[in-house]
């Protein structure tokens, strides 16, 4: 409903004068000139089409129309002061974003996102899940868990832990020895970018790494990223090659087993941030939390190059 109403300005002006029965104490309290509340209040009057003063030689005075209107006025301004003050003071969340891949996200991150409102109880977490490097400098997000040498120009990287890959399938699937592999389907996916600055770990120089041969690294189903190919291996799809930090809970909890290895060094987890961003609350926020929740994670790991089979209760 449209209101009608005069300018806040006058009746603010006239709630002061009516209150200090003199305008130039309600200019003295509002700032501004005894001259210019004066205008103000004829203004108010000329809008009412009444007077609400009489004016006397050292103060004014309250007509019947002025009494009429101050009590509703001054209640309805306390009113609204207090409703101001209320939202003014009231505590306000911090959110503090991060960035990671989606399966870094999903698997490591998430079911963890309790521990950093522990830390922090004034904070909220945003997670930003994917595999597009963001940019720090921009604003896109706070900080970020990146997969690469550890090293990236501009940014602080905090190494994490560095990841170790082996074959992995469902225990529903016949294979128990190297000799096993060449008759399963291998599960790929795909490392984008990386793969082209970088080595990475792939069935081709596992292969090498193991000594197998007749098998065929280039064949079996790919996928455009590891969340995909860990659950083609959990349904039993086939044998895949992957991060063990990622699969830490399905080894532990049997979904998943490591028939056998050799287990291949992969590239470093780091939580980078913007050189000069080491003040910022939100990047000590995440720092904090991620630190604290990957601490021990790192030992953790098997060796590469580790021939040993995990079955069940690998903790990652």
């Amino acid at each position: 409903m449209m209101r009608r109403l005069p300018p806040l300005a006058s009746l603010r002006t006239f709630e002061a004068a009516a209150r200090q029965e003199s305008f130039k104490k309600a200019a003295s309290e509002l700032g501004v000139t005894a001259t210019a509340v004066s205008h103000q209040i004829r203004q108010l009057e000329a809008y009412l089409e009444v007077s609400l003063f009489e004016r006397q030689t050292r103060k004014v005075r309250l007509t019947v129309e002025g009494r009429s209107l101050y009590p509703a006025l001054r209640a309805a301004l306390d009113t609204m002061a207090e409703a101001v003050e209320t939202v003014r003071k009231r505590p306000r969340r911090r959110i503090a974003t991060l960035s990671a891949t989606v399966a870094f996200t999903a698997k490591l991150l998430v079911p963890r996102v309790g521990t950093l409102r522990s830390l922090h109880p004034g904070w909220d977490l945003r997670l930003h899940a994917s595999d597009d490097t963001v940019d720090l400098n921009a604003g896109d997000a706070d900080a970020a868990i990146r997969y690469g040498l550890g090293h990236y120009a501009g940014m602080i990287a905090l190494p994490l832990l560095t990841d170790r890959f082996a074959p992995v399938c469902s225990p529903r699937l016949p294979v128990r020895e190297l000799a096993d592999l060449p008759s399963a389907t291998l599960l790929h996916f795909d490392w984008g970018p990386i793969a082209s600055t970088v080595d990475v770990p792939n069935w081709r120089s596992w292969a090498r790494r193991a000594g197998i041969e007749h098998l065929d690294p280039d064949s079996g189903v790919s996928f455009n990223d590891e969340s995909s190919a860990i659950q083609a291996a959990i349904a039993g799809q086939g044998v895949a090659l992957l991060s063990l930090s990622l699969v830490a809970d399905e080894l532990a909890s049997g979904a998943l087993v490591q028939p056998f290895g050799p287990i291949m060094e992969g590239l470093k987890f780091s939580f980078v941030y913007p050189e000069g961003a080491e003040n910022r609350p939100a990047v000590g926020v995440l720092k904090d939390w991620v630190l604290t929740e990957f601490a021990e994670r790192a030992s953790r790991l098997p060796t590469p190059d580790s021939k040993t089979a995990v079955t069940s209760g690998h903790s990652g």
